[in-house]
């Protein structure tokens, strides 16, 4: 059955060298190894990510992948994005409130940002 499987989070993106720069230099991901042509895949925690060109990059207007941190790791998370020019986006939520990009919600905090062609990536805790 598929649920003994790993998934893989996918994120299409226009200009592979450009998502490069912003995938390992900003966010410090390790490609993996292997090479297929316009596709990098990245060793990130005990999981992947596949970043591929594609002509639909940054049609999702929805969450693509949420990383989840430690709440006691979670604003050194948040610094670190900020120091490499990373701007979080704030919505209307149900609950919660917003203070600098930061989304809390009793003991939950989330940002959401996004990459060069516009996918969607969140930080939250767990408890």
């Amino acid at each position: 059955m598929l649920s003994d499987f790993n998934p893989v989070p996918t994120l299409a993106v226009k200009d592979l060298d450009a998502a490069r720069s912003f995938y390992e230099g900003t966010l410090g991901f390790t490609r993996s190894e292997g090479d297929v042509p316009d596709v990098v895949l990245y060793s990130v925690g005990s999981g992947k990510v596949m970043v591929y060109a594609s002509s639909y990059a940054g049609t999702n207007k929805a969450t693509a992948v949420s990383f989840q941190v430690p709440a006691d790791g979670f604003d050194a998370e948040v610094s670190a994005l900020r120091e490499k020019g990373v701007t979080f986006l704030t919505f209307d939520m149900p609950s919660g409130s917003w203070d600098d990009g930061v989304l809390s919600d009793g003991s939950m905090k989330s940002v959401w940002f996004e990459d060069l062609d516009g996918n969607i990536l969140n930080v939250g805790t767990y408890a």
